[in-house]
């Protein structure tokens, strides 16, 4: 996909807003502002979201490739996603995203290695995708804490990030290919690290989550809860 079709986006800074308020108060608030199958919705995506699992690329160059990645991040519950942006920028296509990059937090960081030893500080587990990959996929699950590498399409992850994690994992091939496409192999490398793990999240977490939904779901979210909260004074 060109870089300059008018589809394409800077996929950074577009998932739910920070939370400044009490997450209770503004699911009350906003709340009663959804229908009760939404809320219900938005409520069952959150208790399946994730924090143990999350996914390093480091300079993705094709949109089409960054936005099914974002899909699989969506679609299989990866609230996180680590991003080292290329020369070019962080960038997907909103007709393959299909919105899922609004639900997701994009985090930047400036190296891979950067980003890695960060990863690292959190407790997790940091494996990048390598042909030469000593953990199979469904190990993954097993783990923790455990953040998946996706390097560039050609040349994989950078020599200071293969450097700095703590080992590798691969995709077994059993045809006359041998490789996948970076966002398949995202697909079935976060199908595999999530399955048969209920969310870990506190109930706390799940709140905050849903309230950043909540004010991401309804416009002027900000100034309605100022107009609840005032009224209250």
């Amino acid at each position: 996909m060109r870089r300059n079709d008018p589809d394409v986006f800077d996929a950074d800074g577009h998932g739910p807003p920070a939370l400044t308020r009490d997450a209770t108060r503004v699911v009350s608030v906003l709340g009663a502002m959804v229908t009760p199958e939404r809320l219900a919705r938005i409520r069952e995506v959150v208790a399946r979201r994730t924090l143990r699992v999350t996914l390093l690329l480091e300079d993705i160059t094709d949109p089409h490739n960054t936005s099914a990645v974002l899909r699989s991040c969506d679609a299989f519950g990866v609230q996180r996603v680590h991003v080292v942006a290329g020369k070019r920028g962080f960038q997907a296509a909103r007709a393959i995203t299909k919105g899922a990059h609004r639900w997701l937090d994009v985090i930047r960081h400036d190296t891979g290695a950067d980003a890695v030893r960060a990863l690292q500080a959190e407790g997790f587990v940091v494996l990048a995708a390598s042909m030469e990959g000593t953990v199979a996929p469904e190990k993954l699950g097993a783990m923790p804490k455990v953040a998946v590498v996706m390097g560039n399409e050609h040349r994989g992850p950078s020599p200071a990030t293969r450097a700095a994690v703590d080992g590798t994992f691969a995709i077994p091939m059993r045809g006359f290919s041998d490789s996948l496409n970076v966002s398949v192999a995202a697909a079935i490398t976060l199908f595999a690290a999530t399955s048969g793990h209920a969310s870990e999240l506190s109930h706390d977490e799940r709140e905050r989550l849903v309230a950043r939904y909540l004010m991401h779901s309804i416009g002027d979210a900000e100034a309605i809860l100022a107009d609840a909260i005032s009224s209250e004074e």
